[in-house]
């Protein structure tokens, strides 16, 4: 009776704690891409992972999950976003009865499946996105503000502000939680400036690469050239390095005018040694008055000391002639 007991127990306690229980036994959908992180309500997912009603999908930063539901709708979930299965009631066919999911953030393709248009909504902080047998992107900003972009077939979106229809590929209505709403217009570059994000919508502007069909649609809107601008703009660390070479160029400069004062010493090194010239001609000419001068003065010596110059003179001759007449 003890065993019979804690068995109960056991089955009890496993069907309250497992994992599965939390989800029905069939899933709705399964995951048919996943890029870099994206958890369901379980943990990670994988390719092929299921999917469930209730269940809510995160993506990284740089996440990236696409899904297919039952009935054969698709949806992609972008980077750093929440998103979750609200309702799936099934219908006898491949078709369902009601397919709702609430977008709480980030960036989100969808392609409907064989259900009929009013089985599907999107739930958003703005308002709500009823579909009519279409594909299109929206995306939910931080502050709730949501913007929804048609691609192909026809949408609809209903918030405080009222309804706004799109009709036309690539039309798009911008609604704040507030209830202000714009009328539909083409998306540019204008929208992401609205929504204060460049890569708001990434699928557009090919931040981020789908795959299969919901990869397959044609039109980008205009906005595939925004990622390669951004690619083509230079970087701030560009910006910086550009003053870096002048400082070699400038450095030169210094031992360039250093040079120039050799250059000047030479020009005045001739004029010093013209200086010794101007006390020349006074020697010269002291020379000349100091000649004439002992000329006068010769003349008045010799007339005084005659005598003895004559003598000398005459010694010395005297003395030359007794030295041929010995010979």
């Amino acid at each position: 009776m003890s065993r019979l007991c804690g068995a109960v127990v056991a089955g009890v306690i496993f069907a309250l704690f497992s994992p599965m229980q939390a989800f029905p036994a069939e899933p709705v959908g399964q995951a048919t891409l996943i890029r870099t992180e994206v958890s369901g309500q379980t943990g990670p997912l994988v390719v092929r992972s299921p999917v469930h009603k209730d269940e809510r999908i995160r993506t990284s930063s740089s996440g990236l999950g696409q899904f297919i539901f039952k009935d054969g709708t698709k949806l992609a979930v972008g980077a750093g976003s929440t998103v979750v299965i609200d309702k799936f009631v099934y219908d006898d066919s491949a078709s369902v009865k009601r397919l709702s999911i609430k977008a709480a953030k980030g960036t989100f393709r969808w392609i409907s499946g064989n259900s009929a248009s009013s089985a599907y909504s999107i739930v958003t902080p703005a308002g709500t996105i009823g579909v009519r047998g279409t594909a299109f992107d929206f995306y939910v900003g931080p502050n709730g503000t949501t913007a929804i972009v048609l691609l192909s077939g026809a949408a609809s979106f209903c918030g405080p502000g009222g309804c706004r229809q799109l009709r036309q590929q690539c039309d798009c209505v911008v609604a704040t939680r507030g209830g202000r709403m714009t009328d539909p217009s083409r998306v540019d570059r204008r929208t992401l400036q609205t929504l204060s994000n460049p890569r708001a919508l990434p699928f557009l502007s090919g931040d981020q690469q789908l795959s299969g069909a919901l990869g397959g649609i044609r039109t980008s809107c205009g906005l595939a050239s925004l990622r390669q601008d951004r690619q083509d703009r230079p970087q701030p660390q560009q910006r910086q390095e550009r003053p870096a070479p002048q400082a070699p160029q400038q450095a030169p400069q210094a031992p360039q005018q250093a040079p120039q004062a050799p250059q000047q010493a030479p020009q005045q090194a001739p004029d010093t040694p013209d200086r010794p010239d101007k006390p020349d001609k006074p020697d010269h000419h002291h020379h000349d008055r100091d000649h004439h001068g002992r000329d006068h003065h010769d003349r008045d010596h010799r007339g005084h000391d005659g005598d003895d110059d004559d003598r000398d003179r005459d010694g010395r001759h005297g003395h030359r002639s007794d030295n041929y007449g010995s010979r």
